[in-house]
């Protein structure tokens, strides 16, 4: 535990009663090696060990735990070029589990909604939180980080670390100090220390750690000797923004304490929704496809209803695998504008298997399907036609809402389309799946 008094608290003007100015501090929490701790926390044979979850198919790697990155695995390394002897350590590795990530993500960031007075969910194992008139209720916002810490080890078994700083772009660096340097006990609010502390971290870290800044920048900013970020936050905003762009104008307004990003409490609506994965098995029959665009269709509409959008164009894609030049190739698209904007399951699906027919050849081995909602726009401003039936309408409105019901409530897929397959022999490998812990009776954890 370190010793820094942090200076939320304006005691002077307290004493006087003067209204003091609300100071703007935002916190970024986050999860460490989300996938791998979510698996950890319900097989405690996993704590401590070198762990990777892989991508879809098993194909890469998408996380790694702590030991695992000790021993030298990449973040999207082949599975199958991982070296043996890294597996003959001890390695494992885990099929992604995202039914059991997304149920973890949703407690953690339902804990933090209580703990600010306001919240961003920024990604499943990020959240920005705003702190800001706290420091006057609180002796410290650093203890604030840790209560959080320790609220959500305590509920939910993972561990998070917690940086404060009076902007977003200040409160990724402050959690990356919080991350690397043990002796802040996974909380560090870079506002308490002194000027002279702050130009000694920011001068620590490498121009790379700047949120947003990417590799390519980095090479840039460091041809012109911005080599830390004490260095970029030091430059001139008017010459990074001739030189660069706005952005990364903002940026350096924000390393200098200048609030340019807001929370934005409320997620922006997709433009478009995606649904595609590689099948599992070699695919050769329209049958097959048929049943796997009408399983990816199903859960685009179902996230186009969630979000109370409709579309009004629907592309269907398949392709062979293109890194198989060995074998005959075949990757084509096609887009339809449909008659009316519509969110139905059964009337998207009845497009996607007129478009499925144009799209299939024989003579090709497929690996993989996509379905592209686009051209969406809200449900409540849907244009109503002349010859409409609305009568019929509502009704496949409440038939889609049932559906969204039950399979949110016992489980996705438990209803579909009799299209849609019910063994879908094609679907991706996942050969070391773990149970889903927390979304299925079934799968509850039993003590022995």
């Amino acid at each position: 535990m370190d010793t820094t008094t942090p200076s939320s608290v304006n005691t002077a003007s307290l004493a006087t009663g003067a209204r003091p100015r609300l100071q703007t501090r935002f916190a970024l929490v986050d999860v460490n090696n989300f996938y791998c701790s979510c698996e950890a926390v319900f097989d405690p044979r996993l704590v401590g060990k070198p762990l990777v979850v892989l991508s879809n198919n098993d194909g890469c790697v998408v996380a790694r735990s702590a030991e695992a990155k000790a021993l030298g695995i990449k973040m999207g390394q082949p599975w199958h070029l991982v070296p043996r002897e890294f597996k003959a350590q001890g390695l494992k590795a885990l099929s992604s589990n995202y039914t059991l990530y997304a149920d973890m993500s949703h407690r953690v960031m339902t804990i933090l909604g209580g703990m600010a007075p306001r919240q961003e969910v920024y990604s499943i194992d990020e959240c920005f939180l705003d702190f800001s008139g706290m420091g006057l209720i609180t002796t410290s916002l650093r203890d604030h980080g840790l209560l959080i810490r320790n609220r959500i080890q305590q509920w939910t078994g993972l561990t998070v670390c917690v940086g404060i700083g009076s902007t977003k772009t200040r409160a990724k660096l402050a959690n990356h100090i919080a991350k690397k340097n043990p002796q802040w006990a996974g909380s560090f609010d870079l506002e308490s220390l002194s000027i002279d502390e702050q130009q000694q971290w920011l001068s620590s870290l490498d121009v790379g750690e700047v949120w947003g800044v990417g590799g390519r920048l980095t090479e840039q900013l460091k041809a012109m000797g911005i080599n830390t970020v004490q260095d970029l936050k030091e430059a001139n905003p008017k010459r990074i923004r001739g030189q660069f762009s706005v952005v990364l104008e903002r940026t350096v307004e924000e390393l200098n304490g200048i609030s340019c990003l807001v929370l934005e409490e409320l997620s922006p609506k997709k433009q478009q929704i995606l649904s595609s994965r590689s099948f599992g098995r070699h695919v050769t029959s329209e049958a097959d496809l048929r049943e796997a665009v009408l399983t990816y269709l199903a859960r685009a509409a179902e996230k186009l209803r969630a979000q109370g959008s409709i579309a009004g164009m629907l592309q269907v894609g398949i392709r062979t695998n293109p890194f198989k030049p060995d074998v005959p190739q075949y990757n084509k698209a096609i887009s339809c504008k449909l008659a009316e904007a519509t969110d139905d399951t059964l009337v998207l699906g009845q497009y996607a298997i007129r478009m499925l027919k144009q799209l299939y050849r024989e003579g090709y081995i497929y690996q993989k399907a996509s379905i592209m909602l686009t051209d969406l726009s809200p449900r409540t401003e849907r244009q109503i036609t002349l010859f409409e039936d609305t009568a019929g309408r509502e009704k496949r409105e409440r038939l889609n809402a049932a559906l969204d019901t039950v399979n949110r409530r016992y489980g996705s897929r438990t209803l579909q389309t009799a299209g849609a397959g019910i063994h879908k022999s094609w679907s991706m490998k996942r050969g070391n799946l773990s149970a889903a812990y927390t979304t299925d009776w079934r799968s509850l954890p039993t003590v022995q």
